[in-house]
């Protein structure tokens, strides 16, 4: 099982130094991945009453800004987004910014989707929110078909493109890989998916959960086993002594990748983030 870090955008701050003495450490220390979480706007709770999650005062670095800044100061980790909100954004623009954070860091993305839950994102960006679902499925083929070949036509649901492509082309079809816990994620995930992104622990419930993405990958003709799971592992919700017990039970149940994440432990300074990080990945293999 390989272990990534969790990048920690929502504590670490703005200054780029801080951002690439984190990279290199959690590099340096023997980590496989760094995975990046995706929002473009915070909504300002001050007239939404019961608003929950994130806000204007949540820091998000734009994933593949960020992934372009990491590829030119790291050389081996894989830079993965978990998840990108594809939906609210329009599919050749994503499909031309992975093709070139794929080449100019040698084939190190791996793509990371989801539908989102912000409403406020959506309306701001002007995607329709009931939509999303069916959206993210046409998305996919469309990326697929502009990393595949020079020119392609397509004409769906969505989208229309007429006898136009990318350049350059990655070379390569790059992994897309789903988050999301929903039976029609699992399903969509067995169907046409790289891999899974659970956000759980190494339950009875994650059991079947996989259980049905295997279901579906079989009755699509595919190899159940060729599909990832990258668990996460959140190190302020899971108490220490249970680590390496959490890491394990991902591992009995057959996960690829294990993401830990070092936010929500009341770390006072950023470069925290990188020490914890250092220190925790023996304790994990």
């Amino acid at each position: 099982m390989k272990i990534g870090a969790v990048f920690p955008q929502l504590e670490i701050g703005a200054d780029p130094k801080v951002v690439r003495d984190w990279a290199t450490t959690v590099e340096d220390a023997g980590y496989s991945h760094v995975l990046a979480y995706d929002h473009v706007l915070g909504a300002d709770p001050a007239n939404r009453p019961g608003w929950t999650g994130y806000t204007d005062k949540s820091l998000f670095h734009e994933v593949f800004v960020l992934f372009g800044y990491l590829a030119a100061i790291t050389t081996r980790l894989e830079l993965v987004t978990g998840v990108l909100v594809l939906p609210q954004r329009q599919t050749a623009l994503v499909a031309k910014q992975a093709a070139e954070v794929d080449v100019l860091s040698g084939g190190r993305l791996r793509l990371g989707v989801g539908i989102g839950w912000n409403q406020v994102e959506y309306q701001a960006l002007g995607v329709p929110f009931r939509q999303r679902g069916a959206l993210l499925e046409e998305q996919v083929d469309v990326l697929r078909r502009l990393w595949a070949d020079p020119v392609i036509s397509f004409d769906g649901k969505y989208h229309e493109i007429e006898e136009a492509g990318l350049n350059p082309l990655p070379g390569r079809e790059i992994p897309i890989w789903f988050g999301g816990s929903a039976d029609a994620v699992l399903r969509r995930t067995g169907r046409i998916g790289d891999g899974w992104m659970p956000q759980s622990p190494p339950d009875e419930n994650a059991r079947r959960q996989i259980a049905t993405i295997h279901q579906a990958a079989e009755a699509a003709g595919r190899d159940p086993q060729s599909i990832g799971i990258e668990a996460r592992l959140t190190l302020g919700a899971v108490p220490e002594q249970d680590w390496r017990a959490f890491a394990d039970g991902w591992r009995d149940l057959g996960a690829t990748h294990l993401g830990v994440n070092t936010m929500k432990m009341d770390l006072t300074r950023p470069e925290e983030h990188a020490q914890v990080l250092a220190e925790v990945l023996p304790k994990l293999t």
